[in-house]
């Protein structure tokens, strides 16, 4: 059975057009028409932008500050304290960093930044230090703990939270390219009456009807929700039709989407993806064996979306089960023995090994038993190279994850996540465009898959069909 979970949480909203044009000066040899002028002047191409986004209490993310399209000559950033007129800044990655950190703590700067444009690729700085545009601690306000300012992701720059009044976008290799020139030709001609600009088109619907948080703009149709579809499933398949559904439930659960300070740039494959692939092998590792309708437990699989933007997938999920609505038709939360989230899993592999760590939620028999499972899982595979070890007891908690949406809703639940990290995390470009494929090792994925299904099949055996299996 699958199940499509909707996300109707009017969390985060946005809707948006977004479009950017260069325009060159000069003169033009021979003209026919004027789609021939327009030709001759302006070369239209893409990027990523960042956008608006809303909640219940403002607005974050960027825009043009009005109705207007902005319009504005492209200059370098080592030449920005030259600036006396709102003009588009040509930034490395690194130099972003800066320039929003200077545009945050002096207004009068920041009056003359018409836009910004964000070159393609990795400056060195970048490729040793990292880069995460989310928070020091994402999701803090959803901790079931109180150490709110522990710094799980030290290298979190924070501005994927914040609001920025003028256009911001990532460019495309080719475009990085043309840019740059543009950029050289306006300084060549520093003296000169005629300047190349950049032509902004990232107006707001939600700023043209002035609906500046999320209750507004949904009343006036100006935004769409943020989120869209979870699913969770079950092995083996639970019977709807059968009012005996009295068995324990070992919900397994991940994450399906990331985010990143540019909307449609965001691959997330070490977070979330790498955990996501792990559950889905593990899922169909287990649906090939034998006699699962003999288990005494009843293993259950539920993949969330928008998990970045305030844990909608999960909050909606225990919402539904709540109510018990037919989303969740079979499903009751009373049953749940224990709750494992498979993380980061993606950097597991270093030096020859896969290393694991363990964070759980609290002391309990369900919790201690999973542990016992995970090891005993680990030792099955006679695999040397696969390390397995609880978190350090000096964190605050569990990292930010789903189980946090379960712990917020009953402090009780037993449960575990699966990471790669033990402190803080081992991605150094969490929710970030660049947390792309070569970000993650598939050893580790594989290795974690494995060690998954192995534990979740220990434990809906109570260890004794595993025990035969394995002998």
């Amino acid at each position: 059975m699958a199940i499509n979970l909707p996300l109707l949480l009017p969390f985060l909203l946005f809707l948006f057009n977004s479009h950017f044009t260069l325009s060159f000066s000069g003169s033009v040899n021979s003209m026919e028409s004027v789609p021939d002028l327009t030709k001759s002047m302006y070369v239209d191409f893409n990027g990523y932008p960042c956008v608006r986004l809303l909640n219940l209490t403002g607005e974050i993310g960027c825009s043009n500050p009005g109705r207007d399209k902005v319009v504005a000559p492209v200059v370098r950033y080592k030449n920005v304290n030259e600036v006396t007129k709102p003009s588009a800044v040509l930034v490395s990655l690194y130099e972003f960093l800066e320039l929003c950190g200077r545009i945050s703590n002096d207004s009068n700067f920041a009056k003359n930044i018409g836009g910004v444009l964000v070159e393609q690729g990795m400056d060195t700085q970048i490729k040793s230090k990292g880069f995460s545009p989310d928070q020091k601690f994402p999701g803090a306000e959803f901790a079931p703990y109180k150490t709110n300012n522990y710094e799980w992701n030290p290298i979190g720059a924070g501005m994927m939270w914040r609001a920025y009044s003028f256009p911001v976008f990532l460019l495309t290799e080719g475009g990085t390219q043309l840019v740059q020139e543009v950029a050289m030709n306006n300084e060549k001609k520093k003296n000169d009456y005629t300047e190349d600009v950049v032509e902004f088109d990232l107006v707001m619907q939600t700023t043209k009807s002035g609906t500046h948080d999320s209750e507004s703009c949904l009343q006036e149709q100006t935004c769409l929700p943020l989120g869209g579809y979870s699913v969770w499933s079950s092995l083996p398949p639970i019977n709807n039709s059968s009012s005996n559904h009295s068995k324990p439930i070992i919900l397994t659960v991940a994450s399906m989407d990331s985010a990143s300070f540019f909307r449609d740039k965001n691959l997330g494959a070490e977070s979330p993806i790498s955990g996501l692939i792990a559950l889905l092998a593990a899922v169909d590792s287990l649906s090939r064996v034998n006699g699962l309708d003999d288990l005494s437990k009843q293993l259950v699989f539920s993949v969330f979306t928008g998990e970045a933007w305030g844990y909608l997938g999960s909050r909606r999920f225990l919402f539904e089960l709540d109510l018990q609505s037919e989303a969740v038709s079979g499903l009751n939360s009373s049953l749940f023995e224990t709750v494992i989230e498979i993380g980061s899993v993606g950097k597991g592999f270093s030096q020859g090994k896969n290393t694991f760590f363990a964070h759980t939620a609290a002391v309990s028999l369900a919790t201690n038993k999973t542990l016992d499972a995970l090891k005993h899982a680990r030792d099955s595979l006679e695999l040397k190279n696969i390390t397995v070890s609880s978190a350090s007891t000096s964190n605050p908690g569990i990292p930010p994850s789903s189980l946090m949406a379960f712990l917020k809703k009953n402090p009780s639940t037993s449960g575990m996540v699966l990471e790669d990290f033990d402190t803080s995390f081992s991605d150094k470009f969490y929710h970030s465009h660049l947390d792309d494929m070569s970000n993650i090792n598939s050893t580790a994925i594989v290795a974690a898959a494995s060690l998954v299904a192995r534990t979740l099949y220990i434990l809906a055996s109570d260890d004794k069909r595993f025990k035969q299996h394995s002998s």
